[in-house]
């Protein structure tokens, strides 16, 4: 078992060489095979292993025309205070292609804030995945706070609660919801928001300074059918009582008004933080997710978005 590990380790560490190699010191594939004494096939292989081991992170670094427009045009249209457009490609069927990569460079520019700065965050796949794209680092001025509980309906880890993968990058004091997202009835959700280290989760949360959210539609396809937080039947009837879309489990209308509902009174989530005193930064794309960001973005639910270029000309259209 050792010796597998060993192995491992050996081959991470050629990768990350032939990678520093190829993509910091400009070397082409004959030149790594050449100092690293192995064929050009096998110099090839590894600078690809680079790559998907995750050793290395690509970033173009200049501002596209187009998705700048679009930006701007976005934050006049909604009021919001910042926006980031990423190019699409529309041959993707990925629902994170871009903004993922967007997302953890605006995470990144927070975390390296010398100031002491509260940063909650909520779950889902596209958090999720920006988070598997921050570098290592030490942020330990900070403290990084989860909106949602970190139970699913079975009683298992959920398994899109990012706080936990986050706080090991970033080496940052962290301070997850130890509750379901999703209680059984209004009395449950109170007698648990009353025990004292929930309470000071919550008020932690309060005061986040930024925010990072994903944003959910209310469609069979939904995260909180697909997750089993809802039923099929509840969808159903949240739909007739004009829900719109939902973020870190609250369910809101197409004003972006969180709705007075069954469902909403056994959310167990922390209250999505004001944007009054801080930001709060939804970053979301895709056709089915379309009203469900317009409508937070129209309600003041979010001050900031971070998208592709094919949601943001539906947004604007």
């Amino acid at each position: 078992m050792a010796k597998m590990r060993d192995e491992a380790t050996t081959r991470l560490d050629e990768a990350a060489r032939a990678g520093w190699l190829y993509y910091v010191a400009g070397n082409t594939q004959d030149q790594i095979a050449a100092k690293l004494g192995i064929s050009r096939q096998a110099a090839q292989r590894l600078v690809s292993h680079s790559v998907s081991a995750g050793l290395v992170r690509v970033r173009i670094d200049h501002p596209i025309a187009a998705c700048l427009e679009r930006s701007e045009a976005l934050k006049a249209h909604f009021g919001l205070r910042f926006c980031e457009v990423v190019p699409s490609d529309r041959a993707s069927a990925s629902t994170t292609l871009g903004i993922a990569e967007a997302c953890a460079a605006e995470m990144e520019r927070v975390l390296k804030r010398e100031v002491p700065t509260i940063l909650a965050v909520g779950t889902g796949r596209t958090l999720r995945a920006a988070v598997e794209h921050l570098p290592p680092m030490s942020a330990t001025q900070h403290r990084i706070v989860s909106l949602t509980g970190n139970i699913a309906p079975d009683g298992s880890a959920s398994v899109y609660n990012v706080i936990y993968s986050m706080a090991d990058q970033v080496k940052a004091p962290h301070y997850p919801m130890p509750l379901p997202v999703v209680v059984s009835t209004p009395e449950e959700r109170q007698l648990l928001h009353q025990q004292k280290v929930v309470e000071r989760t919550l008020q932690l949360a309060a005061r986040a300074e930024v925010t990072f959210v994903g944003v959910g539609e209310i469609s069979a396809n939904a995260p909180l059918v697909l997750d089993g937080f809802i039923t099929a039947e509840e969808r159903v009837d949240l739909e007739r009582q004009g829900a719109a879309g939902e973020i870190v489990g609250w369910v809101f209308d197409a004003s972006g008004r969180v709705i007075d509902c069954r469902f909403n009174e056994r959310v167990a989530s922390a209250p999505i933080p004001s944007t009054d005193r801080g930001e709060v930064v939804a970053v979301a794309m895709g056709p089915a997710k379309t009203s469900a960001i317009r409508a937070a973005a129209t309600g003041g639910l979010i001050s900031g978005l971070i998208t592709d270029e094919a949601t943001a000309e539906r947004l604007l259209g």
